[in-house]
């Protein structure tokens, strides 16, 4: 079995695959650096029991992170506990399969590229993906699979937040979908605001980046306001919140006989 580990900003997804792809077992945690091996192995032992998971089940792990802090504890969890030396998205020995091209294909974050990756082996053509995690990220995927660059903004939570903690008399709200864009109160003013603010950046951006790139593109939405989004808009043609892990699997299978 596998053992692939996304971690983000805000979360850290724990997945276990079969030797034919089948996801065995997912568990999410919140990403705290500060979390060292030993307690990631209490937790996720507890958890891989509940599906029938042994330790010595687990014969090699895959690794994506955003979070640098994060990757000395995943590795020491794998070497530790299961007996294995990860292999790490974004290492010289870890092979991708595609051209990344941009200025400094270093600064690209490890998710977008394992998001690309997977997104390519699904779907046809050119494409867009958007990925509604602490940041929105689009990311342009050529019709050989190659990452052409996108664009990095303000995930919906955190610009949120930060409406709240900076004005000191608009509450917390809720994300949701309001009926109307004329809000009649404070809440559904923001609501409105956040939510139809981000429909027009999508179909703004996405409709930008098509004219940029002179043609048609599919566009996948990711993360877990995905399916939100794609019930509000028409520009979004598919939602896979499966996307960043099938990446993983999709690159370790890259990576076998290298």
């Amino acid at each position: 079995m596998l053992l692939a580990i996304d971690s983000g900003n805000t979360n850290t997804v724990f997945a276990v695959f079969d030797d034919d792809g089948t996801v065995r077992g997912e568990w999410r945690s919140s990403t705290n650096a500060n979390r060292t091996a030993d307690e990631f192995a209490v937790w996720l032992s507890q958890l891989m029991a509940f599906e029938g998971i042994e330790h010595h089940d687990i014969k090699d792990a895959i690794i994506a992170t955003v979070v640098p802090a994060m990757l000395f504890n995943l590795q020491s969890l794998c070497r530790k506990y299961f007996k294995i030396e990860p292999k790490v998205v974004g290492n010289p020995d870890v092979k991708l399969g595609i051209e990344i091209f941009l200025d400094r294909p270093e600064e690209v974050g490890a998710d977008r590229l394992v998001n690309a990756i997977a997104a390519h082996e699904v779907y046809d053509g050119p494409l867009i993906v958007i990925d509604f995690g602490t940041a929105t990220t689009f990311d342009v995927v050529d019709g050989d699979g190659n990452y052409c660059g996108g664009a990095i903004a303000p995930g919906i939570n955190l610009s949120l937040e930060a409406l709240h903690m900076a004005a000191a008399k608009l509450p917390r709200v809720a994300i949701g979908r309001p009926d109307k864009a004329i809000g009649k109160g404070t809440t559904t003013a923001m609501q409105s605001g956040i939510f139809w603010g981000y429909i027009g950046m999508i179909e703004g951006l996405t409709q930008r980046m098509k004219d940029e790139f002179g043609q048609e593109m599919t566009v996948i939405a990711t993360g877990g306001l995905s399916s939100l989004f794609k019930k509000s808009t028409d520009v979004i043609q598919y939602s896979d919140t499966d996307l960043t892990l099938r990446g993983l699997l999709a690159i370790y299978k890259r990576n076998q006989n290298v």
